[in-house]
């Protein structure tokens, strides 16, 4: 058993002896309750231990918002990883995936043969490491949106989460809207991990279940400003007001 240890101290807390790889992890909450944050610590942890990831981030047109938290919040510049980093920017209105730069692949996730070429294509583009590939998705709920698309990617997803160990896996997801077929993945998941906001902006974060690893139940506040926090409800409202008309459509 191989496992990450991590280093933000709010995590040592509830995981003192990290997280196993490879794994899939769903971490789960309302829309806007700082789930992305979140995943950056155990993306910055990943990096800094020589592992390489493919970034997904559905709501995000671009990374620099990753970019940002992950150097403001974990100290970690994405410049100094240009070798272990890749990214898939979600392009609905495409029909397969291409590359659009040294480190980019544009995809429509709706599909799942373009999800699984998309992935590899992109793990192409990293330096091996002993870690191996972390793929690390965010808003993984505005699939769900699409008619067309919905059940072929609900068991998808579910198979990617519950069977395949050549990656490690961290996804998060709202609860929001849909939250019947998400049990779907949270269930499948080796980790399962929760996020809330109250109301005075403060984020808490639990874990619930933790593949062969010891773990507390109990509630931690993470480290997060204000300002942080409410960006990331911001890009959530903005989203939902964008994007979810147009994938119900498809």
């Amino acid at each position: 058993m191989d496992t990450l240890k991590l280093e933000e101290k709010w995590l040592q807390e509830t995981l003192p002896e990290g997280i196993v790889y490879p794994s899939s992890t769903v971490i789960s909450g309302p829309g806007g309750s700082g789930k992305p944050l979140v995943e950056y610590a155990f993306v910055a942890s990943w990096l800094k231990a020589g592992g390489s990831v493919i970034s997904i981030p559905l709501q995000y047109p671009t990374m620099e918002m990753g970019k940002t938290a992950l150097k403001d919040l974990y100290r970690v510049d994405l410049s100094d990883y240009e070798n272990h980093v890749s990214y898939i920017q979600f392009e609905p209105d495409m029909d397969k995936h291409e590359e659009i730069g040294k480190n980019t692949v544009k995809a429509n996730l709706l599909k799942p043969e373009v999800w699984k070429s998309a992935v590899e294509t992109a793990n192409n583009m990293l330096e091996p490491s002993e870690l191996g590939t972390l793929v690390f998705g965010s808003a993984l709920n505005l699939l769900l949106f699409s008619p067309t698309y919905r059940q072929g990617m609900l068991n998808y997803i579910t198979e990617v989460i519950k069977s395949d160990k050549s990656k490690s896996y961290m996804f998060s997801v709202s609860t929001s809207a849909f939250a019947d077929e998400i049990k779907q993945w949270e269930e499948a998941a080796d980790n399962l991990m929760f996020t809330r906001m109250e109301d005075n902006m403060s984020l808490f974060f639990s874990v619930c279940r933790m593949k062969e690893v010891p773990f507390s139940t109990e509630e931690v506040k993470v480290p997060i400003s204000e300002k942080q926090l409410d960006k990331i409800k911001e890009i959530a409202h903005a989203t939902r007001s964008k994007i979810i008309p147009k994938l119900s459509r498809i």
